[in-house]
């Protein structure tokens, strides 16, 4: 019997303008379950654009988004309920504690009382943030402030992971603790994640895609780092990859 079930995400032609600059053209992709995803690509290659449009933050000038067969500009509130979004500037609010910082996070997601207590109990403990979940969130450290990030992302327990240069500023200690809590989620969701580092990609993705001034040039399973390298570098040369 054949396989039926759509794939949980699928950019089908995608494309989007911005400041007159085609910053994502013609862009096909999917990702479904148990999948980790790198997006890899310069700065500027069109990263940040793209995974802005899969969690619903921006809408495609061309083409059509689908989470779990449905097309977002059709259901709007769809990526509120199945993606969990870490942008790559964390949308901290300074004068609020951790807690009710992810308090205000359930709200805006529509999140019952009860719920949110037993959700932001189970996210502080699954990031060890336990311990400063009084704290203020302007006085976290940014290796603190990552965390706090992701469980946002996490607190509605989403299908599908967005997580924009989710490395960036960590110290090599707090970059292995991301790596490992990244290749955990990766094993009961989907993830998809942009970075411009080839090590964060060949640490923890299964899978790489290379964005290259807005275009897809290489999309294939991660099976050899050294071979990897040589197609990221040729393409960001502005070669195609052999």
């Amino acid at each position: 019997m054949l396989d039926t079930e759509p794939k949980l995400l699928v950019l089908d032609h995608v494309g989007r303008r911005l400041a007159g600059r085609e910053v994502v053209q013609d862009l096909c992709l999917s990702l479904d379950r148990g999948e980790v995803l790198g997006l890899l690509g310069v700065n500027g290659a069109g990263k940040s654009t793209t995974l802005a449009m899969i969690a619903g933050v921006l809408a495609p000038g061309r083409g059509a988004v689908r989470i779990d067969g449905r097309d977002l500009a059709e259901h709007p509130g769809l990526a509120r309920r199945m993606v969990g979004y870490l942008p790559e500037q964390v949308p901290l609010y300074a004068e609020l504690t951790v807690g009710e910082y992810l308090d205000a996070c359930g709200r805006l997601r529509a999140m019952h009382a009860a719920a949110r207590r037993r959700a932001i109990e189970a996210v502080l403990a699954r990031l060890d943030l336990g311990a400063v979940a009084r704290r203020l969130c302007g006085a976290l450290s940014l290796g603190l402030r990552q965390r706090v990030g992701l469980a946002q992302a996490l607190l509605h327990d989403p299908p599908l992971l967005v997580l924009d240069e989710p490395g960036n500023g960590l110290d090599p200690l707090q970059t292995a603790s991301l790596r490992t809590l990244i290749r955990e989620l990766g094993r009961g969701r989907a993830v998809i994640l942009s970075t411009h580092l080839l090590p964060e990609v060949t640490a923890v993705c299964d899978r790489v895609a290379i964005l290259h001034e807005g275009r897809l040039r290489h999309d294939a399973p991660l099976t050899d780092g050294a071979a990897l390298e040589r197609t990221f570098l040729a393409i960001a040369a502005g070669a195609a990859a052999a």
